[in-house]
């Protein structure tokens, strides 16, 4: 059954901007040992700016603005991004090759049914580095105004260098913060 029509022109090179809320899921499974995040996508700021205010060190970089994050290299303990859809996979990839040396973590915000493709399987049931899918319960609003109700689903999905075990599936409530 395919996904109903948003209503919405698609958004010239993926430029959808994350409410403060998405970025608020993540924090809390933030390992505390991180202190500094690249934000490679980061458009207008969004997420670089809820992660700022929540007391990380913050580099945010842009494709529109000249910083190609897959030619440029920053000292890093972690990656946090809401990536273009049609890169997502090599962003991923990426972002696993800049944080290895720390043994950092990575997190992606994408549609929840990402990690469903055969063609991700080393990327999600055959990676180690992938701890956590933080599944967000209420839909993202991405258009202002609104003229159609959102019809996808989204999660932060997290990869941890220094995880151990099977991936854990957690589950945002907005309304609670939790």
């Amino acid at each position: 059954m395919a996904q109903r029509e948003s209503g919405y022109a698609r958004k010239k090179d993926d430029a959808y901007y994350t409410p403060e809320w998405v970025t608020q899921a993540l924090i809390s499974h933030i390992p505390s040992r991180v202190s500094t995040i690249w934000e490679p996508a980061s458009g207008r700021g969004a997420i670089a700016t809820v992660l700022n205010k929540a007391g990380f060190k913050i580099t945010a970089t842009d494709l529109a603005r000249g910083d190609d994050f897959f030619q440029t290299r920053y000292d890093v303990q972690a990656v946090v991004t809401n990536p273009p859809f049609k890169l997502a996979n090599e962003f991923i990839a990426r972002a696993l090759l800049m944080t290895e040396r720390s043994r950092g973590f990575v997190a992606m915000l994408l549609a929840t049914d990402f990690d469903h493709a055969k063609g991700r399987r080393h990327l999600f049931g055959g990676c180690p580095q992938f701890a956590k899918k933080i599944v967000l319960t209420k839909r993202i609003v991405w258009f202002e105004p609104v003229i159609a109700s959102p019809s996808s689903n989204h999660a932060w999905f997290c990869f941890d260098w220094r995880h151990h075990g099977p991936p854990i599936i957690k589950y945002y409530y907005e309304e609670e913060g939790k």
